[in-house]
């Protein structure tokens, strides 16, 4: 039809890749890989099941919304995310977040709770959607590894303290983590000894079973034998406390209501989780994709989880993020394609379904140990061994992220440390090393003298390095380690010669200063040439006029080699080399 615009089938099928790869999946699904991921999707709902209630647990849910938010947010994140393995769902850094802020708004109120903890999803996941229309993907590098690992080491540690009543038999309701300390040691004479051996019991099934039988998933294990104990020996006629009732049946959709004077509030809160969240899958994503070897898209992993929040929240469930256990166990059983994540969605739909009254038998001591296993699995010890033989200073960093976990709670920790990582970018870019370079013998190029002791400094010339951008928050300090380097090079020095490449970018300050240096040398009878980018620096200077003010001043080299040779043969003196 005339003035109707077409496309090729091709086309569009390259535009709804883009948009939701999980979609395109049904036409490349190779027969091969059926059976593989259904048998990975089956596995990792094994273990979603009993984590699911576990993670509900920790976030203050019924049981139930462990698995809402293992089935939706599946389906969503294979239909939009580009990661082919991982496997969405409540992880225990989340939840933890999520029961933190919930917990300080709520004020006991059950059903206000919840209220706030599905709004705390939804907003974490529109944010997460916005923040990828501005391309905000990079929000994964913000945070260093320094600071994630200080911040995961200090939610781990609020983990285990709150679970610990659980194993042993009572109930601990303070809060942060040095009043649960406190609360914990004051109340170990309370303590319920069948509900202890319980805890000790499944303990040991979780550390024992991998080894003994790595093909069955430890925590679905587990639990089956810990309900099978209760229900056999009537433990929980006897005190020891399990899950109870789990409803049944899948989640009436629904978005969440909340006045609006909460609203303010939830939104800091809301950014937190979607930081973390964001910055937990970024770290198990990549890692998988890199052992299968393709690529992930951050920017659309963004959106994706975004979207698989907002599809926990219509679902009654709590934020999620990648699970990492999970994502093992997919990839380990031959999980290739989203499919697996599809097969695992609905195996856990078809238990919610018709399979949920064995649940209530399982004993709130053995999802305890569970999660204080996972929050093991939080630390990271080697990055901190690292860190210590390594960098003392990021250790530091590290630890500090991990004190303000326990000195505010994890949900201001988490600000602090975004706060701290922008403290610590500026001080690496305000204060970068400022290197005089020499020759060493045998070496070519030319080198630090600091880190060379042997270098050879050229006579009459400088080689100078500044390792930064020339922006408005380091000119000064750039231009008083210039000033002081032509000092300390004494009085036969002529000409000083910067190295430009590590100079990526400038302002106009940076611009300016360096105006004023070449003034202040000049005055001295010191000249400058520069070393690397002639063709921009060249441009710069006839646009500004510098070459015209000082026609003998400032000079530009391609190589640091070629201003060295040009500047010690004395016929070069007077000739200014053409631009690249």
């Amino acid at each position: 039809m005339a003035g109707v615009k077409t496309y090729p089938v091709t086309v569009m099928f390259d535009r709804l890749a883009r948009i939701a790869p999980g979609l395109t999946v049904p036409a490349r699904y190779r027969r091969q890989d059926l059976l593989p991921g259904l048998v990975a999707g089956l596995s990792v709902a094994a273990i979603a099941l009993p984590v699911g209630v576990a993670y509900a647990a920790l976030a203050g849910y019924h049981p139930a919304a462990g698995l809402y938010s293992s089935i939706l947010p599946l389906v969503v994140y294979a239909l939009f995310g580009s990661s082919r393995q991982i496997i969405i769902g409540p992880d225990a850094a989340t939840c933890a977040l999520v029961a933190a802020a919930a917990g300080r708004l709520a004020a006991g109120d059950y059903d206000q709770y919840v209220s706030v903890s599905v709004t705390l999803t939804l907003f974490a996941g529109l944010l997460s959607v916005g923040a990828s229309f501005l391309n905000l993907g990079r929000l994964a590098d913000f945070l260093s590894r320094p600071i994630l690992a200080g911040i995961m080491n200090g939610i781990a540690l609020s983990i285990a303290l709150g679970q610990l009543g659980k194993i042993l038999g009572f109930t601990i309701e303070a809060g942060g983590i040095v009043p649960r300390c406190f609360e914990l040691v004051k109340k170990l004479d309370q303590t319920h000894l069948p509900t202890l051996a319980v805890g000790l019991c499944s303990f040991a099934l979780l550390l024992l079973s991998p080894k003994l039988l790595p093909r069955v998933p430890a925590a679905l294990l587990t639990m089956v034998l810990a309900a099978l104990a209760v229900g056999l020996l009537g433990l929980d006629a006897r005190g020891v406390g399990i899950v109870g009732e789990v409803q049944a049946g899948l989640p009436a959709l629904a978005f969440p209501r909340i006045s609006l004077d909460a609203l303010k509030p939830l939104l800091a809160d809301a950014a937190s989780i979607a930081l973390i969240s964001f910055t937990s899958l970024m770290l198990t994503a990549r890692s998988f994709a890199a052992r299968a070897g393709y690529e992930v898209d951050a920017n659309r992993d963004l959106a994706a989880l975004g979207a698989a929040n907002i599809a926990a929240a219509i679902a009654q469930g709590f934020a999620v993020s990648g699970a990492d256990s999970r994502t093992a166990m997919n990839a380990a059983a031959g999980g290739r394609t989203q499919a697996a994540g599809l097969f695992a969605a609905g195996a856990i739909a078809l238990v919610l379904i018709f399979l949920t009254a064995p649940l209530r038998y399982v004993p709130q001591a053995a999802l305890g140990a569970a999660l204080v296993l996972a929050s093991w699995s939080l630390v990271n010890i080697r990055s901190l061994l690292s860190l210590w033989s390594e960098d003392k200073g990021e250790f530091a960093i590290s630890l500090t992220a991990t004190l303000a976990v326990i000195a505010v709670g994890s949900i201001d920790a988490i600000l602090f440390a975004v706060v701290l990582s922008l403290l610590r970018f500026v001080h690496i870019v305000a204060r970068p090393p400022c290197e005089v370079l020499g020759a060493v013998e045998g070496v070519p190029g030319f080198h630090s003298i600091e880190r060379h002791p042997d270098a050879r400094t050229l006579p009459g010339i400088c080689l100078l390095r500044f390792n930064s951008p020339l922006v408005f928050f380091n000119a000064a300090y750039f231009k008083r380690s210039v000033l002081d380097t032509v000092a300390a090079a004494g009085a036969e020095l002529r000409w000083l010669v910067f190295d430009a490449l590590p100079v990526t970018s400038h302002d106009f300050t940076g611009r300016s200063t360096m105006r004023e240096v070449d003034r202040e040398l000049s005055s001295r009878g010191i000249r400058i040439a520069f070393a690397g980018r002639q063709t921009e620096i060249t441009a710069w200077l006839r646009a500004k006029g510098a070459d015209e003010g000082h026609p003998e001043s400032v000079r530009a080299f391609p190589t640091l080699q070629r201003a060295v040779d040009a500047l010690q043969n004395e016929h070069a003196a007077n000739i200014r080399p053409t631009t690249d």
